[in-house]
C-alpha cells in the first residue's frame, strides 16, 4: 500500500471518500443517520433510568427506584412529525412511575407548533406538510401527526399563543423614541400595526388591531393598549404616520401635545397628484420631491405654498391636498438630524416594507374566516419577519432626535410654569 506522506495527499484522500459516499450508500446515508439519532435517543433515556436504579442485574439496597420495562405507545415530536418510541419506565419506591427528565423535555409540542408555523409561512400548504419534511422508513420508524387537519390544529395553536404573548407584552422596558402606524387591508378587515423605534435604532412590533376600517375607535383602541401596556406618554415621542385624519386625531387623543407628529411624505406626494391630470403629474411630482429634499425648513415651506397658488385655480382640489396638514410633513425638518435619518423618519416606509412582508406570506390564505384568523396570520408573519429585523437606516442620529425631543420637552415645562407664575 502506497504510503501517503504530503498534506496535499491527505485533503485529496479524504475529498474523494466523501465524494464517493453518495455512490456507495444513496439514501441508504439517511436511513442510517435517523437510525443512528434514534439508537442515540435510546441511549439516553436509558442512561438516565441507570442513574436513578442503578445497573442492570446489580443488586443495590441504596436504589430508590427500579426498572418497569417499557410504556407502549409513547411517542416524541421529532422531525415535524410525531414518532413512536419505546419510553423507559422508571417505578419510585411508592409504587408510582418517576418521569424521566429527558422524556419531558423532548415530549412538548412545541416543536411541533414551531415547524408547522415555520413551513406555512415559508408557503407549505397543510396538504404538502409531509411532503417537505425529511423521508424516514415508515418499516423501521411508526410515525404521525403529518395530516392536514394535524398541521392545522398545530398553526392555530402556536399563532393563538404568538398572538397572545404579543397583545399582552410589557412595554415599559422598551425606550421608545419613534412611533410609526400604518393600516393593512384583509378582505372587508384593517388591521392596524404599531411600529416602535426605541433609541438605538432598533425596531419593535409593538401590537396590532383589527376593525371593520381605519376608522376613530380602532386607531384609539390600538394606541389605548400600547398606553395601558406601558408605553409613556407623559414624554414627546416622533409619530409618523400616513395622514389619515382619524388616525392622526387618535393620536392627538391619547398622547396629547406630547405626539411630534411627521406626515408621511411620499403619501402626501400621491394624493396630491391624484387630483391631477397625468400630464402635470410628472413634474409635480418633481417639485414637491425638491421641497421636501431641502434641508432649511422655510424654504421647502415656500416651495410647497407656491407650489399650491400655482395650482389653486386649475385644480383647486390639487392646492388644497398640497396646504392641508404641510406643517406635518415638514416636522423632522426642525430637528437638524443627519440626512440618512431625516429620510428615513420622514416617511412610514419602514412600516411599509413590513407590510409588504406581511401581504407576501398572507397572499396564500383564500379563504378569511374571521378577523381571529387574520390576526393569528398577520401575528405569525410579524414573528417572523421580526427575527430579520435591522436597525433603522441612519441609526447614528437617533441620539440627536433624543436631545431634540427632550429639548422640547424641557421648553414645554418652562412655559407651562410661565403660565401658571
Amino acid at each position: 500500500m502506497k504510503k501517503i506522506t504530503k498534506k496535499s495527499e491527505v485533503r485529496q484522500g479524504v475529498q474523494q471518500l466523501v465524494l464517493d459516499i453518495p455512490e456507495i450508500v444513496g439514501r441508504e446515508l439517511h436511513e442510517i443517520v435517523v437510525g443512528a439519532g434514534m439508537s442515540v435517543l435510546a441511549k439516553m433515556l436509558e442512561a438516565e433510568r441507570e442513574k436513578l436504579c442503578g445497573p442492570r442485574y446489580v443488586h443495590s439496597t441504596a436504589r430508590t427506584a427500579s426498572r418497569g420495562g417499557h410504556a407502549d405507545g409513547a411517542e416524541l415530536a421529532l422531525g415535524g412529525r410525531r414518532v413512536a418510541v419505546k419510553r423507559p419506565r422508571v417505578i419510585g419506591k411508592d409504587g408510582h412511575e418517576v418521569k424521566l427528565r429527558t422524556w419531558e423535555i423532548l415530549a412538548g409540542d412545541d416543536a411541533l407548533h414551531e415547524r408547522a408555523v415555520k413551513q406555512m409561512v415559508i408557503g407549505v400548504s397543510t396538504r404538502k406538510y409531509a411532503r417537505s419534511l425529511e423521508d424516514v422508513d415508515d418499516d423501521e420508524v411508526k410515525t404521525r401527526g403529518t395530516s392536514k387537519s394535524a398541521v392545522s390544529r398545530r398553526f392555530v395553536a402556536l399563532t393563538q399563543a404568538q398572538l397572545d404573548k404579543m397583545m399582552d407584552a410589557d412595554l415599559k422596558g422598551i425606550d421608545l423614541v419613534a412611533l410609526m402606524i400604518d393600516g393593512i387591508v384583509f378582505s372587508d378587515h384593517v388591521v392596524l400595526i404599531a411600529l416602535g423605534i426605541d433609541v438605538d435604532g432598533k425596531k419593535h412590533i409593538l401590537g396590532m388591531h383589527e376593525g371593520a376600517t381605519e376608522n376613530g375607535p380602532v386607531c384609539t383602541a390600538l394606541l389605548t393598549n400600547l398606553r395601558d401596556r406601558g408605553m409613556p406618554t407623559d414624554r414627546s415621542i416622533l409619530v409618523v404616520i400616513d395622514g389619515g385624519k382619524a388616525l392622526r386625531k387618535a393620536v392627538g387623543d391619547v398622547f396629547g401635545k406630547k405626539a411630534v407628529v411627521q406626515r408621511c411624505q411620499v403619501h402626501k406626494c400621491r394624493n396630491v397628484v391624484e387630483h391631477l391630470p397625468e400630464a402635470m403629474q410628472a413634474n409635480t411630482k418633481k417639485v414637491i420631491r425638491q421641497a421636501y429634499k431641502t434641508k432649511e425648513i422655510d424654504r421647502a415651506r415656500r416651495q410647497l405654498e407656491n407650489l399650491a397658488r400655482a395650482l389653486e385655480k386649475d385644480h383647486p382640489s390639487a392646492a388644497a391636498s398640497v396646504r392641508e396638514g404641510l406643517e406635518e410633513t415638514l416636522t423632522i425638518k426642525k430637528f437638524a438630524l443627519p440626512d440618512a435619518l431625516t429620510r428615513t423618519l420622514s416617511t412610514t416606509n419602514p412600516i411599509e416594507n413590513l407590510n409588504g412582508g406581511i401581504r407576501r406570506v398572507c397572499k396564500r390564505v383564500t379563504t378569511w374566516k374571521g378577523g381571529t384568523m387574520i390576526l393569528r396570520w398577520v401575528g405569525a408573519s410579524l414573528v417572523e419577519h421580526a427575527r430579520g429585523f435591522r436597525r433603522l437606516r441612519g441609526h447614528a442620529g437617533m441620539r440627536a432626535l433624543v436631545a431634540a425631543l427632550r429639548a422640547r420637552d424641557g421648553a414645554e415645562a418652562v412655559d407651562q410654569h410661565r403660565k401658571a407664575a
